[in-house]
């Protein structure tokens, strides 16, 4: 087995499969009617999505469908089918090539749970908003259901809740390390990251008679392998990063060095790399890095950081090495990540023929993600700032890949010539982040040899491009357009980068701001700022100067909004109460507040469940950092955010009093709360625990589990 070229194919230079001869669909059908209309006996390929399907780029089914479509494939879409049973699953009959399984955008744990692992009362992705139209697991569930229906039938994995679970994984919702999903869902291959390239190289590999237990070494995707194939060496994970004494940190252009250990005897078959500092390139190429087993990293945290540390080095599709651990008696292989779509490619997935409304079995019902997104431009994917808490950047990867000026223009125009209900305005020009459009490492070089979690961590890489004039000139000419009365920007904001460029920051105020511009500072306290990989408190100082100043200059009253994250690891009581003092000097009263959650495979999911700063080489004797476990002191930090809430403030003065505070209490304006209580204002969880604890015994602090809204996905679904 060998890995896939690292100058793949164009992705649309496969030679089309023989059922193009149909045409392009109005709409992927989700019907026996609709495939009838069409002349199709059958699908060559079925997507099944937890989502309402919504054809429009910025919803991964549609997106991947129409790729396919262009491919000459046949794609039939099941839409947040029946779980209960097989019966949904064969609407569309048989597919000749193989099922495609995905939660939806969204994991269909973080989309059904709120913080306090209570069910939502709502789902954005659904008609209606309605709640519990898919199961918890998504993935795993319609798999299961799709082999119930046609045992023969290839399944193929995908989406971010896929992607995050592609190798053993810390699971909030459970507290206990799960297998890949790739056992549990029982399917026959994984695709992770942005799958376009993956996806078309298995159809038409499978549609040229390849059985799909050939299908190994594609970029981008987790199989098994009986044995370690011929060829390759096996270096222990170990001997990249020693859970063992504190290290500096590695210089990533250094060679590993040479390696004493010995072969561990359960694996005898296994040629073990000894490396030394003249490794070879090509013996490199063929060497794969076995992570601790399963068994291993399930009961023994540190292990499990370790494992998470060594992932994340194996990141860039420039360097990153398979990597392979064992399940029981079974091998999972995890190839490296697929080489990012070149501008062309992204041009042609986005000018694919989607009609860009919900399908119409919906009739007039309203999908709220859809209104939030029906009038955007997605403009690129990636994000090189590597938020430890965030999924963005393990989806989508670090190298960002954009599309051209000409493609976005004649996207805004489609939308202002073919939306009914479109007024002049387009909702944003954006992605992961608003303005890392066309940025890139100065030397492509560098970035194949990079090994760095962040670019912009502790501080902006000198070999990082940061000029924004490509972006000014889109947002010149997209504003230009005759009909276009405003474009707002409504993606992430990376304000640390915003301020090089002080005539990006003066476009934006000037044009492109609705009267408020949502940032995410995150957090003002360097503790906690600095497990979260984001800049410190003065960087935003020097943004909202910038800000303030040409709000001014062009004569408008704008405001920021900045977002924070409360319980995340590194945070200590006292650092909330900073923040919430900070917010209270500045005049900020938040009406929402964003608590961690722990999302499989994140660094500082590692953290939570670790207890160590695994940005560090991660020891059992490293210290110890704060982690926010206790429902008690989750509800806490959130009630710092809304110190302004009298329904926290009984939880507040208790708090201040035992960190020695009571001078914060008080009736005046140097006083974070007050010594009064409004009447009707206790909260009800405050008389819940009352009650628990006069009636049945229970302690009033004690510790159950907690878990927050979803984090880290500041723009419009992908």
């Amino acid at each position: 087995m060998s890995l896939a070229s690292t100058t793949p194919p164009n992705l649309f230079s496969y030679r089309k499969y023989w059922a193009q001869r149909f045409g392009v669909a109005p709409s992927l059908p989700m019907t026996r009617a609709e495939m009838d209309a069409l002349g199709w006996d059958s699908c060559d390929v079925i997507l099944v999505t937890g989502d309402a399907y919504i054809d429009h780029p910025s919803f991964g089914m549609a997106l991947i469908g129409r790729v396919l479509e262009a491919q000459g494939f046949r794609v039939g879409i099941i839409s947040q089918p029946d779980w209960t049973s097989a019966g949904d699953f064969k609407k569309l009959g048989r597919p000749n090539l193989f099922f495609g399984v995905t939660g939806g955008n969204m994991d269909s744990m973080v989309n059904r749970y709120t913080s306090d692992k209570k069910i939502r009362s709502n789902d954005a992705y659904t008609p209606n908003g309605e709640a519990g139209k898919r199961p918890d697991r998504a993935v795993n569930v319609y798999s299961h259901r799709c082999r119930e229906a046609f045992k023969d039938v290839p399944i193929i994995i995908g989406g971010i809740e896929a992607s995050l679970r592609r190798i053993a994984h810390y699971d909030y919702w459970s507290d206990q390390v799960r297998k890949s999903v790739l056992l549990d869902s029982k399917a026959d291959l994984l695709v992770y990251g942005n799958a376009e390239r993956q996806v078309v190289e298995i159809a038409h590999r499978l549609a040229n008679g390849e059985a799909i237990s050939e299908l190994k070494g594609i970029r981008g995707t987790v199989h098994f392998v009986k044995q370690i194939p011929e060829g390759w060496l096996v270096k222990d994970s170990t001997d990249i990063d020693i859970p063992g004494t504190p290290m500096p940190p590695q210089d990533p252009y250094q060679m590993e060095p040479a390696c004493d250990k010995k072969p561990d005897d359960s694996n005898t078959n296994e040629k073990v790399i000894r490396f030394d500092k003249q490794i070879i390139r090509d013996q490199r190429a063929q060497t794969v890095i076995r992570l601790p087993a399963f068994e291993a990293v399930k009961d023994d945290s540190i292990l499990y950081a370790h494992a998470s540390r060594v992932m994340h080095g194996e990141t860039n599709p420039g360097n990153a090495r398979p990597l392979i651990q064992q399940h029981g008696n079974r091998q999972l292989w995890v190839n490296p990540p697929p080489i990012p779509l070149t501008m062309k490619e992204m041009d042609g997935v986005f000018d694919l023929p989607y009609s860009r409304v919900p399908h119409k079995t919906y009739g007039n019902a309203n999908v709220p993600a859809f209104e939030m997104i029906q009038h955007s431009v997605n403009i690129m994917r990636g994000c090189f700032g590597g938020c430890s808490f965030c999924s963005i950047t393990e989806h989508e990867g670090r190298i960002i890949q954009s599309r051209s000026e000409d493609s976005i223009i004649k996207e805004i125009e489609a939308i202002r010539d073919t939306s009914p209900a479109f007024t002049g305005h387009i909702s944003d020009l954006g992605g992961p982040t608003a303005n890392m459009y066309r940025l890139a490492c100065k030397d492509k070089a560098i970035e194949t040899a990079c090994r760095k979690p962040s670019c912009v961590f502790p501080g902006i890489c000198p070999n990082l491009d940061t000029d924004h004039s490509s972006l000014i000139k889109l947002y010149r000419r997209a504003r230009a357009l005759p009909g276009i009365k405003k474009i707002f920007i409504a993606s992430g904001l990376r304000y640390d980068l915003a301020v090089e460029s002080p005539e990006y920051v003066k476009e934006l105020v000037t044009h492109h701001v609705g009267g408020y511009l949502k940032i995410a500072p995150e957090h003002t306290e360097q503790g906690p700022l600095s497990k979260m990989m984001k800049p410190g408190i003065g960087t935003y100082d020097r943004f909202k100067e910038m800000f303030d100043k040409y709000s001014k200059e062009a004569g408008k009253e704008q405001y920021l909004i900045p977002y924070f994250i409360a319980a995340h690891p590194g945070t200590k009581d006292e650092d909330m109460l900073n923040l919430a003092l900070w917010l209270k000097r500045n005049g900020f009263r938040a009406d929402q507040v964003q608590a961690f959650l722990p999302s499989p495979m994140s660094i500082a999911t590692a953290m939570y469940h670790s207890g160590k700063d695994t940005l560090k080489k991660v020891s059992r004797s490293a210290e110890d950092i704060s982690i926010p476990k206790s429902f008690k002191q989750r509800r806490l930090h959130k009630a710092f955010l809304r110190y302004h809430d009298p329904k926290n403030w009984p939880l507040l003065r208790e708090a201040l009093k035992d960190m020695g505070r009571s001078d914060l209490i008080g009736n005046g304006k140097q006083h974070l709360v007050p010594t009064f209580q409004p009447k009707g204002t206790i909260d009800s969880a405050e008389k819940t625990q009352a009650f628990k604890t006069k009636y049945t015994g229970f302690a009033k602090n004690k510790t159950v589990g907690g878990q927050q809204n979803k984090h880290g996905h500041r723009k419009k679904p992908r």
